[in-house]
């Protein structure tokens, strides 16, 4: 796409690309590597170790990968701007309820609603949009929408780091629900008007294997979905396990944790350019040639993070991790539209959600416990980069003999 022709698309779909990059944005409130920032505070505050609140985080986060299953699907009923008010309203109640809840027993809950708000139906409504809203730049649109999270990412960690030196954590909290609150106006006029209404969506659909649109059901039955699960879950596993022990990784790799957090943005940046890429890749091959190979990346990035003793070492790690989490926000959304059709993506693609929502509850857990057994962060790198290239032979398997369909 020329300069101007860009210039262009982005000028004509301004308003929905923009709704899109409002709602990732806003996810970054429940998202991982924004949560483990207070991490310290919260297991000192509960008196918790590593073990017991990668569980609780674990806990919350399972259920509402339940939850997604349901509430997902409610993007095939609603228009976005109807759905997306509700959603920045519940975010903005579980970032208030954080800064208030003094109670253990109700942490999970808490950790529940920030992960089923935030991470969950923010992004999976802000994809969904782009994925039945779009059709020839798909990839474009997703990559685009995906910038707001790449925003948080690379900014919030940091600005909420430093401003612990002058605010109490629970206050920060406080200021994470105003910004959240502030969101659902601005959502609002720019959703006056859909880009595709919902009694038009037929109209606009895209059909999937063997030239029809399948449902929930069918596509679950569907040996493909099984071989792809690993990759929806690897990624959403591993990258929130490491984002969670930011801390106790800075700590046994004798880091300042503010130097870890800087490193943030090069990750950042790296994942923007991969998204990008990503997504002028997808509208020019489509997903079945990329899906196979873009985890490759994350794989090294692991084994390098694994062996390096120095802050450079980590950048060139995140530097890896950022090449396939970019891709990542790009190429699993347009994969269930190319691949099963747009008329029930809604409802598909909440269950790939759940399945990350699920991976991003294991990672945690897992490594919380594996610690406390005495399992090193280093050792459970290098697995975790042998478990990325078992992935990648699945994702191969599975498309291959799905092609066969088309």
């Amino acid at each position: 796409m020329t300069r101007f022709s860009l210039r262009q698309y982005l000028r004509d779909n301004a308003t929905w690309l923009s709704a899109g990059v409002l709602l990732t944005f806003l996810s970054s409130f429940g998202q991982t590597f924004f949560i483990s920032v207070f991490a310290g505070n919260i297991r000192a505050e509960f008196g918790l170790g590593h073990g017991a609140w990668g569980g609780l985080y674990s806990l919350g986060t399972t259920v509402s990968a339940v939850v997604m299953i349901w509430a997902g699907g409610l993007t095939d009923i609603f228009r976005v701007r109807v759905l997306g008010p509700v959603v920045l309203a519940g975010l903005a109640l579980a970032a208030l309820a954080m800064a208030v809840n003094s109670w253990l027993i109700l942490l999970p809950l808490v950790v529940f609603l920030l992960r089923l708000f935030g991470q969950g139906m923010s992004i999976h409504l802000a994809q969904v949009a782009m994925a039945r809203w779009f059709t020839v730049t798909r990839g474009k649109a997703l990559s685009i929408a995906s910038v707001g999270y790449a925003i948080g990412e690379a900014l919030l960690p940091l600005a909420f780091v430093a401003a612990m030196a002058l605010l109490d954590w629970r206050w920060l909290w406080v200021v994470s629900a105003v910004i959240v609150l502030m969101g659902i106006p601005v959502l609002t006029r720019l959703l006056r008007q859909e880009r595709t209404p919902q009694s038009l969506a037929s109209e606009y659909s895209a059909t999937g294997m063997m030239g029809r649109h399948w449902t929930r059901k069918e596509t679950l039955c569907h040996p493909l979905f099984w071989f792809m699960a690993p990759a929806l879950l690897g990624p959403s596993a591993f990258i929130t396990a490491f984002f969670f022990q930011q801390v106790h990784l800075a700590e046994v790799k004798g880091w300042q944790h503010i130097d870890l957090v800087a490193l943030f943005p090069v990750y950042t940046g790296v994942s923007l350019i991969s998204m990008f890429a990503a997504g002028w890749a997808l509208d020019k091959w489509g997903t079945a040639r990329l899906m196979p190979y873009y985890q490759i990346p994350i794989a090294i990035g692991f084994v390098i993070a694994g062996m390096t003793s120095s802050i450079a070492g980590a950048m060139i790690a995140m530097a890896f991790l950022g090449l396939t989490v970019g891709a990542n926000n790009t190429l699993p959304s347009a994969f269930w539209a190319e691949f099963y059709g747009t008329r029930h993506i809604g409802s598909i693609k909440a269950m790939a959600t759940a399945v990350m929502v699920l991976g991003s509850a294991i990672g945690p857990g897992l490594t919380g416990v594996l610690l406390d057994a005495g399992i090193s962060l280093d050792a459970q790198f290098l697995w975790i980069g042998g478990f990325f290239i078992l992935v990648c032979l699945s994702a191969k398997i599975g498309i291959l003999r799905a092609e066969r369909s088309f």
